[in-house]
């Protein structure tokens, strides 16, 4: 898959917006079974905007160059845009000079943060980097989401797992919530890096794969990282878990984040929890993907 095209994005998603509003929303009248297409027509959304019904065509067919950021402004607020969407279509809309070769190189990870790892004993733990990649983890964080290390690199993707590995779709309890967070992170990291060829490869293979992702993906919808709240796992070999999350952006490289996991004190999750870390501190206990081997290292190869 060539590199995503970022005036097909554009036009994509100014469409997807303006297809999930009613006019009812806008303080527009509904004509109801008039109208030919969901939510508000082009002349709508320009009226609302304040431009020209052919100015609003030629930004949703992608020809956005040069738009000043007051133009911007008005369709995000006509399109009822949150502040990550409306980064997100400034993004799309600025001319943008494609680099030669867009693959980057792996990501390291800091000796700090892999002893920080190690000693996160009864805590799982792992780093997340670029295009939602997992390139360190500890040895708890392999007994409850799976052994990563026994994966290729290329395939420690949380994006991948959630869609393409049928065990870690069964571990998510709350599975359509997952996948959508996902891949709307992975969309906003799109808007940020449209020339990685690595994340074209990644869309093109779900794409091919999932006719889930396809659908989420169709939807343009755009999210930043969640940075706490709760997961409800079905867990293979521990049953329930309810482990509350923390995501923490790292000062010096903002595109790797450490996630930890907890369990409420005295809870039965918190039970189920230590005694996975028991197992985990003796032979390696596979995760969920139970047919994968033993962990590779107390926390995880480089990517």
């Amino acid at each position: 898959m060539d590199q995503l095209d970022q005036r097909a994005e554009l036009g994509e998603f100014l469409r997807t917006r303006r297809a999930r509003l009613r006019p009812e929303d806008v303080g527009l009248p509904d004509y109801g079974r008039h109208r030919r297409v969901p939510g508000l027509r082009r002349e709508e959304l320009a009226q609302l905007a304040g431009v020209s019904v052919a100015y609003y065509t030629r930004l949703e067919q992608g020809h956005g160059q040069n738009v000043s950021a007051e133009v911007l402004d008005a369709i995000a607020r006509a399109l009822r845009l949150d502040d990550t969407e409306s980064a997100h279509l400034a993004r799309l809309a600025s001319p943008r000079t494609r680099r030669r070769g867009g693959t980057r190189r792996p990501e390291q990870v800091r000796p700090q943060l892999r002893t920080l790892l190690e000693a996160m004993g009864d805590v799982p733990a792992y780093l997340v980097g670029r295009r939602q990649d997992v390139i360190g983890w500890n040895p708890l964080a392999a007994a409850v989401f799976g052994d990563f290390g026994a994966l290729p690199p290329a395939e420690r993707n949380l994006v991948r797992l959630v869609f393409l590995d049928p065990a870690t779709a069964e571990l998510y309890a709350e599975w359509e919530c997952r996948a959508c967070e996902v891949v709307s992170n992975l969309r906003l990291y799109a808007g940020r890096h449209p020339d990685d060829e690595q994340l074209s490869a990644l869309v093109g293979e779900l794409s091919v794969k999932s006719e889930e992702f396809r659908r989420l993906w169709a939807a343009h919808t755009v999210a930043d990282r969640k940075t706490y709240g709760v997961k409800q796992l079905r867990h293979p070999l521990v049953g329930r878990l309810a482990l509350s999350f923390e995501t923490l952006a790292l000062p010096d490289d903002p595109a790797q984040s450490l996630v930890t996991f907890h369990a409420e004190p005295g809870s039965p999750s918190a039970d189920a929890l230590r005694m996975l870390s028991s197992w985990s501190a003796a032979p390696p206990t596979p995760g969920p993907q139970q047919s994968r081997a033993a962990a590779r290292g107390p926390a995880g190869e480089p990517a």
